[in-house]
């Protein structure tokens, strides 16, 4: 898919997001904090990130992650002086201490750990505009998880948090794409995708 392909495709499904009324979106982020709790191993640390704008997801969502294992990591995103993206740093959720950042974000306040304290998760929790039924994610293209997934441990489950009219049955995928394990959607909870098979032509691409 092309460059432009992929961009129509973005603000085709923002648009349908921004289109789900907010008593449908808030229904969404309970059913989603709800099935969280049982995917979590207790004690362990789990990756995560703070919905921004129409997002699936909550604060309650963190709080429900938080309630079994013992640390959540959060996202902070930092780029070079031409704004090309740097891998994620990580800092743990405290609730009621998220503070204000670049891109419209809530990061977690300092100190923050390096990208490898990506490898210490056994969840990691991805946000997506969709993912296929192969493990194909498309992020919002700047690439922040693409520099970042690289430092992940590789038993760990990836999980794209989506709405379930996001989960598709092809997305186009490039080599160096990372595939998600699982989906997690509001009804249908957690879904396991084939990430070993093989999608499409290998043409176009996705990422955040």
């Amino acid at each position: 898919m092309a460059t432009a392909g992929k961009a129509a495709l973005r603000d085709q499904l923002l648009a349908a997001r921004r289109s789900v009324a907010d008593d449908i979106r808030a229904a969404d982020a309970r059913a989603l904090a709800g099935h969280v709790a049982g995917i979590v191993e207790a004690g362990g640390t789990v990756c995560a990130f703070v919905p921004v704008g129409a997002e699936p997801g909550s604060i309650e969502m963190l709080d429900a992650l938080l309630g079994r294992a013992a640390r959540v990591l959060l996202p902070v995103a930092r780029t070079r002086g031409d704004d090309t993206p740097l891998p994620l740093q990580w800092g743990e959720y405290r609730p009621g201490r998220l503070v204000t950042a670049r891109f419209g974000l809530l990061e977690p306040a300092e100190p923050w750990l390096p990208p490898t304290a990506l490898a210490e998760a056994h969840l990691v929790l991805v946000p997506a505009l969709a993912v296929d039924r192969f493990g194909v994610r498309l992020g919002r293209g700047r690439g922040f998880y693409d520099r970042s997934l690289v430092y992940r441990d590789a038993q760990a489950r990836l999980v794209a948090v989506v709405r379930d009219a996001e989960v598709l049955d092809e997305l186009p995928c490039e080599p160096h794409d990372v595939r998600m394990s699982h989906a997690l959607t509001p009804k249908a909870g957690l879904i396991a995708l084939d990430a070993t098979r093989e999608s499409g032509d290998g043409n176009g691409g996705s990422s955040t």
